[in-house]
């Protein structure tokens, strides 16, 4: 059986973690779906940044957007929603067989509003509005500003992928943002039932100690910080808290490993799919990982709910002179300030063609 479809058998759900016009163009989304089990896709700033500066596949969408005179971000999510609804649409099968488990899309409030939850939680309604798709995520940071706009959206019924998590203590903080929401919900007879999953980011601890650490422990804190984050997500799970509101009608938040790209040559460029295996989980994977995964991947142990020596294995990289709490706390403002950087690239790269596309049309 293929490496991929026995990760699918084995309970985890397979996403790609990225988006582009051609890809939806071409039909290689459609036999990814088809051919590769994967029944979800995650997109962020960086992703579009991306897809924007390479090639044409958006100046047609462009020089109509230009159009309406409207700003370089409002193009930026007229062509964004373009290309997440046709998604959508292509995961709507995957979304109703699953009975709405899978076959999510996720699109990224402005990160330049991470610190103002009224304003995120104003664009989360209206982008959900406008794509007008029962399976579309929208994604706020789990960050201390976004705990109040996660918590906000979900009691609007707003469909949330907490991103940019780092750690244990992160990933608690976003699902109890998330329980909030929902236990409200129930308080005011409403449907509890609002999908969400927290994305923690793995690959980016490894190179942030990357030289900084015994050769012995090189390229496993991410996995070790993932086990850790299970350990929880396994513990939530069978919190009595938690099986209140499951038992009023609503669905986990499951927990999702994203930044699962090998970022080490001299390691396997699977390693962060074959080490984070576990059920109810999801791996969203580059589209080069889900490429190397189904031609040699290999699916074997599972990740242990108690967290089997994650504990011990952590404990050495703080004898090491590693600060796990102060690093994750970093790496999530990095993580936003990359995003933020992004975000303001890719709207130089509309600036920089609209004049052009309004030219075309006049």
């Amino acid at each position: 059986m293929q490496a991929t479809r026995q990760l699918s058998s084995a309970g985890q759900s397979i996403w790609l973690d990225n988006i582009t016009r051609d890809l939806l163009l071409t039909g290689t989304l459609e036999r990814y779906i088809r051919d590769l089990s994967v029944v979800g896709l995650t997109s962020n700033p960086s992703i579009f940044d991306k897809a924007l500066r390479q090639g044409k596949s958006y100046d047609v969408s462009l020089r109509a957007a230009a159009r309406s005179g409207v700003s370089h971000e409002e193009l930026f999510f007229e062509l964004a929603l373009e290309d997440i609804t046709h998604a959508a649409d292509l995961f709507r099968p995957v979304h109703e067989r699953s009975a709405g488990v899978d076959g999510w899309v996720s699109l990224e409030v402005s990160p330049l509003l991470a610190a103002d939850a009224k304003s995120t939680l104003a664009q989360a309604k209206d982008l959900s509005s406008r794509a007008n798709r029962s399976n579309l995520f929208i994604k706020i940071p789990g960050t201390p500003d976004g705990l109040a706009a996660i918590e906000e959206a979900i009691f609007a019924g707003i469909p949330i992928n907490v991103t940019l998590l780092f750690s244990a203590k992160q990933y608690q903080a976003a699902a109890d943002a998330w329980l909030r929401g929902v236990e409200r919900r129930v308080e005011a007879g409403l449907n509890p039932n609002i999908a969400s999953v927290a994305s923690l980011f793995v690959s980016r601890w490894d190179v942030a100690v990357a030289g900084k650490v015994p050769s012995a422990l090189e390229n496993k804190l991410g996995i070790a910080v993932a086990h850790d984050c299970y350990k929880v997500y396994s513990q939530l799970l069978a919190s009595a808290r938690w099986q209140r509101v499951l038992n009023a009608g609503a669905r986990p938040q499951r927990l999702l490993f994203a930044s699962t790209g090998t970022k080490d040559p001299k390691v396997s460029d699977v390693l962060y799919v074959q080490k984070l295996i576990a059920p109810l989980t999801i791996n969203t994977m580059p589209e080069a990982t889900l490429l190397a995964f189904a031609a040699h991947g290999d699916v074997d142990s599972e990740l242990y709910p108690d967290g089997g020596s994650s504990t011990e294995m952590l404990r050495q990289f703080v004898r090491s002179g590693v600060d796990l709490d102060g690093l994750a706390e970093h790496l999530q403002e990095q993580g936003a300030a990359s995003f933020v950087t992004a975000w303001k690239d890719l709207l130089s790269v509309i600036a920089a063609k609209a004049p052009a596309a309004v030219k075309e049309l006049s």
